[in-house]
């Protein structure tokens, strides 16, 4: 790296907007757990953002369900799902004995604008 280039660069990340990087280092921090980022993926994968994932739609499965195949009791899944939650990952609304759970459609949204953005150079 020359000289100049890394005065480049620390202008360029001096001028970088920084709104919200606390928020997105808690997403981040919740996701690099491997059991939350399998059960986040397979929240995304069978609910539509904004979409609840319940027993009653197919092919959604129930909190109780998420972790299965992961080998992990119940009682961490929970802890899991708390920490996306935590994290504004996914939104939880409790029916009954049920807990149903969607991914947060503004958050995966903001997550794409933010790997959107261009990269210093």
């Amino acid at each position: 790296m020359t000289r100049g280039s890394g005065r480049a660069i620390v202008s360029y990340m001096s001028n970088y907007r920084t709104d919200g990087a606390d928020r997105f280092a808690e997403m981040f921090k919740a996701l690099s757990n491997p059991h939350r980022l399998s059960i986040f993926l397979r929240l995304t994968s069978c609910c539509t953002p904004g979409g609840s994932c319940s027993t009653d739609a197919e092919p959604c499965e129930c909190v109780g369900e998420l972790g299965r195949d992961l080998g992990i009791a119940a009682s961490t899944v929970s802890h899991h799902i708390k920490e996306l939650h935590q994290a504004g990952l996914i939104r939880m609304e409790r029916r009954g004995q049920r807990i149903e759970c969607w991914v947060d459609p503004e958050t995966v949204n903001a997550l794409a604008a933010f790997f959107a953005q261009p990269t210093p150079v």
